[in-house]
């Protein structure tokens, strides 16, 4: 596959969203409890699935790096009085969702949500197999930090009902880790891994970052041939986006330190190229996947979903947000929690679900959301299924954006005939700017992107 071409690269070298959603996470706007409930009455009368996302924000110590919503501190304590709450919002959230909604899927992120202990995580995942009905085949995932496990809180995960491990790495060069202010040995990675095979988790994933400060093609490709031993079913390699302005640990990042744009898309090229070589498929972006994986077999049949943890397999489910700072999807729309651990403690005791923001979706949305998914998703789409589901004329409906489509096509992205967009190998890795074309929003947007490559 021959996606790097360095003179389109250089003309689409944008600023542009991941489209984790679409309207995107930046367009919400200020939304009400009430809102918030309607949604989900309509949606309890569909019986969709349920997915629920967990968000346990503490942090024993900061990643430079790092631009995810969390509290850096070594007290335990504050980790007890959080539980307490998250609990009060499970037992509010449950009141207004129909019990006989399946869950079928479940993620804890952070933070780190393994500051927490085996125990408290076995009381909170308990609370929540009281108030809702988890089925018996579903998919529940949490993160974890390997310098902060052993094989006694992995057992726990394993009998709280976790099947699935994602763990942080980022990258094994001590080098680069120092930078970064994560170190943790390969010996220590391995055995938390080992740990999680051995207590039966179905699935293993590993998150790498490129593009970090130290980091080079040589070094990353000594971290690339420990991965190789660790052999994950799911890979993601996310592009380090430095937005200091935006994320403060980042400012103790020094811009001389880290990859020009030239070695940074040398970097992904080559781990690209190795990763497809150990076999693992590129489901896109910052994705891969071992062909036997659920994420590679969505894709195969044209299931496969995007959603604020990444690629998704179940796209059906409406997805529940649980504590501070967590995106949920009622019904098609957005809701976001109360984003500062105060404000969100203020919510939960004054006995108010800690919705602040969100986006109720429109008929337009619904149409771009689909367009957009199928693409980044599947690579593929087929106007008739669009015409089909909202009952529009493919061409007549997005006849500004055909000079862009066409022009798109002249630099060998993708196909774009009367029926069909078909994303070109050269289009996958730039599929960010392929859904950008039909963002409405974008124009009026004054968000700071990370760059699209």
């Amino acid at each position: 596959m021959n996606y790097f071409d360095i003179n389109l690269i250089n003309k689409y070298n944008a600023s542009g969203p991941r489209y984790t959603s679409y309207p995107t996470a930046n367009n919400f706007k200020e939304i009400t409890s009430a809102e918030y409930h309607k949604k989900a009455v309509l949606s309890n009368k569909s019986e969709r699935p349920i997915s629920i996302y967990c968000h346990i924000p503490f942090c024993a110590s900061v990643c430079y790096y790092c631009g995810c919503q969390k509290v850096v501190t070594k007290d335990q304590t504050k980790s007890s009085v959080y539980i307490d709450a998250l609990v009060k919002e499970i037992e509010m959230q449950s009141k207004i969702f129909s019990n006989n909604r399946a869950i079928k899927q479940m993620h804890f992120g952070g933070g780190t949500p393994t500051f927490l202990s085996g125990e408290q995580i076995l009381f909170l995942c308990n609370k929540l197999q009281e108030f809702f009905c988890f089925t018996e085949d579903g998919e529940y995932s949490i993160e974890v930090d390997p310098r902060r496990i052993d094989e006694d809180l992995i057992e726990s995960l394993s009998i709280a009902r976790f099947n699935r491990i994602s763990v942080g790495i980022q990258d094994f060069d001590l080098k680069v880790q120092k930078a970064i202010n994560r170190e943790q040995s390969f010996n220590e990675t391995k055995k938390v891994i080992d740990f999680s095979r051995k207590n039966g988790f179905s699935s293993v994933s590993i998150d790498l970052i490129y593009g970090l400060p130290k980091q080079s093609r040589e070094s990353f490709k000594g971290t690339l041939d420990k991965v190789k031993e660790l052999l994950p079913d799911r890979i993601s390699l996310f592009n380090y986006a430095h937005l200091p302005q935006l994320f403060m640990p980042q400012r103790r990042i020094s811009v001389d330190d880290l990859p020009s744009p030239s070695e940074k898309i040398e970097i992904f090229q080559y781990s690209l190229e190795y990763l497809t070589s150990l076999g693992y498929r590129y489901i896109g972006m910052d994705h891969f996947a071992l062909p036997n994986d659920p994420l590679s077999i969505a894709q195969s049949e044209g299931s496969l979903y995007r959603n604020f943890q990444g690629y998704s397999t179940h796209s059906e489910c409406d997805i529940i947000g649980l504590g501070m700072s967590s995106i949920g999807q009622i019904d098609g729309s957005f809701f976001q929690n109360e984003k500062t651990l105060s404000g969100y403690y203020e919510y939960i005791n004054s006995e108010q679900i800690p919705i602040i923001k969100g986006k109720i979706i429109n008929q337009d949305d619904k149409i771009r959301r689909d367009v957009i998914m199928q693409l980044i998703c599947n690579f593929e789409l087929h106007f008739l299924t669009i015409e089909k589901r909202y009952s529009i004329k493919f061409l007549n409906y997005f006849s500004s954006i055909l000079e862009k489509l066409n022009e798109m096509e002249d630099d060998g992205l993708l196909e774009f005939t009367n029926k069909s967009i078909k994303v070109l190998d050269k289009g996958k890795f730039l599929i960010r700017n392929i859904c950008m074309t039909f963002d409405s929003y974008l124009e009026s947007n004054q968000t700071n992107f990370s760059k699209t490559i």
